[in-house]
């Protein structure tokens, strides 16, 4: 009996460590046989040639397909996604999938999920249903959502907007975030290992910053500015500040960001990419979580960390209480910090639970045993699920 193929596509750091695990259960389960698709950021030098992190995991990239052009305008994104759809057909003809696995809402998951669609390869999508209002990621997830037929989601609440998109319940499973796997099967670095391995001193007090661009604004805006403005207002910290993506005012983020770390070489440390086990070690050790990262609302309640959640880009997210929303600027920024530092709700956020799953939920594992056991006969066929409702 052939063994049921699998490919998965992973297009930046990020994506990867959260489909990682999911990766390894494929992999090692001998009825099945893994396919993996690098593109995107994982290519680019400028974004630290992540790729090598997968091959160092010990996974072999059966295809690698350079889609991103050196821009970060709309226009350049919009070409690349050109170069993706077109990439990804010659791809997919080549390894014929029974399967295609997609995480997220990115450009050039959009690009694969096209491609797919019309050469009528079955998509497997995780964490659909979700609504993150100040990026186009908001538009891109929900039309990767329609063209697929399968849902991993990870909430109940994302569970019914999906279905509420017409998609059928049977075809939906809430088993939670594929992120909260590495936090059970990984071995994190202590505090003086992590250092080490950064050559960095953490401190008494240090914080970690992420920061990506909020799309559907014109232009990049003042966020990032008005961010680092804010943080100058904590010199007796230490601040570690991740990459921004590939999103449009992403390089420019990131030329301003590396450039503030260089003058304070002592206190703020800048890197394009950690890697899992780095990135969540500093989470876990840091004081307080800064920026607009997706990493704030899923994985940071899980540490029990507070995290202070700037702007608009991922509003609508469910948000656990030790998430603190605010405005982009200065002066709201410095009142979160120091809201976050507050005696009283530190001391709250040992009662914070996290909505996206728990230790245990074993998300990879169970996720993977329903892409071996679906049916394919006629699964490409689908119904518009009605939800009978008043208006």
């Amino acid at each position: 009996m052939d063994k049921r193929k699998i490919c998965v596509v992973t297009g930046s750091r990020a994506e990867y460590g959260l489909l990682y695990w999911l990766m390894k259960e494929i992999n090692d389960d001998p009825d099945l046989e893994l396919q993996t698709l690098v593109t995107g950021t994982h290519l680019s030098p400028e974004f630290g040639l992540t790729y090598k992190i997968v091959e160092d995991d010990g996974f072999t990239i059966d295809e690698k397909l350079e889609i991103l052009l050196s821009s970060d305008t709309g226009i350049g994104m919009a070409k690349s996604l050109g170069l993706g759809i077109i990439g990804f057909a010659d791809v997919f003809q080549r390894l014929q999938p029974d399967i295609l696995v997609l995480l997220g809402d990115r450009y050039e998951i959009m690009a694969a999920a096209q491609a797919a669609m019309l050469l009528s390869i079955p998509i497997a999508h995780i964490s659909g249903g979700e609504s993150t209002e100040g990026v186009v990621d908001e538009a891109i997830r929900h039309s990767i959502t329609k063209m697929s037929h399968l849902h991993f989601v990870e909430a109940d609440v994302y569970r019914r907007r999906v279905i509420q998109l017409g998609e059928a319940p049977s075809r939906v499973f809430n088993y939670g975030s594929t992120g909260l796997d590495n936090m059970k099967r990984v071995s994190l670095l202590d505090r003086q290992e992590l250092e080490k391995q950064l050559n960095f001193q953490l401190g008494n007090l240090f914080f970690l910053v992420t920061y990506h661009p909020v799309t559907l604004k014109n232009g990049m805006g003042d966020g990032i500015h008005e961010l680092l403005a804010a943080l100058s207002n904590y010199q007796d910290s230490n601040i570690i500040i991740t990459g921004s993506n590939a999103d449009k005012g992403g390089r420019t983020i990131n030329c301003i960001l590396e450039k503030y770390a260089l003058g304070r070489k002592e206190r703020v440390l800048f890197c394009k990419s950690l890697g899992q086990i780095k990135y969540l070690s500093v989470l876990k050790h840091c004081a307080v979580v800064i920026g607009n990262s997706s990493s704030a609302i899923v994985e940071a309640p899980v540490f029990k960390k507070a995290a202070v959640n700037i702007g608009s880009r991922q509003q609508g997210r469910l948000k656990a209480d030790s998430i603190i929303n605010c405005e982009e600027k200065r002066q709201d920024i410095s009142a979160a910090i120091d809201l976050a530092l507050s005696t009283e709700f530190q001391r709250k956020l040992a009662e914070v639970k996290s909505l996206y799953g728990n230790w245990d939920c074993d998300t990879s594992r169970k996720i993977k045993e329903e892409l071996k056991r679906i049916n394919l006969t006629n699964i490409l066929r689908k119904r518009f699920f009605n939800i009978k409702f008043d208006l």
